[in-house]
């Protein structure tokens, strides 16, 4: 049976909970957060999560809700690039992120903060290089996401600070983050967020 968006996204949240448990390793999140979004059928999204206790694609698709929707999804959206050369750039507060977001910092720094954010679409992609100079992503806890980019000479990384512990709720927008950091750094801050948003099903 052919797996549809939602199933990919039921079974990307069972490893961020596996995570947040200790189970996983952020690398093997990485690993098979890819298989998971390659994954055309019900069965390639099986091997991901055989190993952890209790879980299985067929239950979680079984207890999916229906016709989950969340609010932050729609909208008309913002600027596809945030660019800064030897100086500043930033995008914070009510804004909506675009289906792909180029991010790029020579010479300089780039801030995107999400938690105030809407999202165009379910499935972002944030493509972030740094160039001798530094990208800070802050994402909410309360969204999937997935980081997968590159350091060369420079950190491509991400950290969960302190009270960032929600689980993100069925239909959650998700947000890929690639890219590479050359004698740079590109560091995703996920954060709780102040303000929880309503799911209306």
């Amino acid at each position: 049976m052919r797996a549809s968006d939602a199933d990919r996204e039921r079974v990307a949240q069972i490893l961020h909970n596996a995570l947040s448990e200790g189970r996983i390793t952020v690398a093997e999140l990485e690993e098979r957060l890819d298989t998971v979004y390659a994954a055309k059928t019900l069965v390639e999204l099986e091997p991901p999560i055989a190993d952890l206790p209790g879980v299985s694609v067929g239950k979680a698709v079984a207890h999916a809700p229906s016709q989950a929707v969340d609010t932050r999804i729609g909208g008309i959206p913002g600027s596809q690039a945030s660019i800064a050369v030897m100086s500043g750039a930033n995008r914070k507060g009510n804004w909506v992120v675009p289906p792909n977001h180029t991010s790029f910092a020579f010479w300089g720094g780039v801030e995107l903060d999400l938690r105030g954010a809407r999202f165009a679409e379910r499935h972002s992609t944030i493509t972030a290089i740094a160039i001798m100079g530094g990208i800070d992503i802050v994402v909410p806890d309360d969204i999937v996401v997935d980081v997968n980019g590159i350091g060369l000479m420079g950190a491509f990384e991400s950290q969960d600070h302190a009270g960032a512990t929600a689980v993100p709720p069925p239909g959650a927008p998700t947000v890929k983050i690639t890219g590479f950091a050359f004698w740079g750094g590109v560091t995703v801050h996920r954060k709780p967020r102040k303000q929880q948003p309503t799911i209306e099903g």
